[in-house]
C-alpha cells in the first residue's frame, strides 16, 4: 500500500533526510520519502504492515521533528 501524505511544519532538509532514514529502517517498509521542498511523507508498506509502520513513523517523526505534524 502506498500513501501520500501533507506534512505540516517541518522546519528543515537535515531533519527530513534524518526522518527518512529511520523510517526506511522499519519492519514492512517498501520505500519512504520525506519531501522537505513540497513537504510530502510518502510511504509505501506491506498492506498488512501499513498501520503498524505509520505509527512507528508517526513516533519517528515527533522525536527527530516535534513540531511537525502528518496530515491524514
Amino acid at each position: 500500500m502506498r500513501k501520500v501524505f501533507k506534512l505540516e511544519d517541518l522546519c528543515c532538509a537535515s531533519c527530513a533526510a534524518k526522518i527518512q532514514d529511520g523510517i526506511s529502517k522499519l519492519d514492512g517498509v517498501n520505500s519512504v520519502s520525506v519531501n522537505f521542498l513540497t513537504q510530502k511523507f510518502t510511504l509505501d508498506a506491506r498492506d498488512d504492515a501499513f498501520e503498524e509502520a505509520f505509527s512507528r513513523a508517526e513516533r519517528i517523526f515527533a522525536k527527530i521533528e516535534p513540531d511537525c505534524t502528518i496530515l491524514r
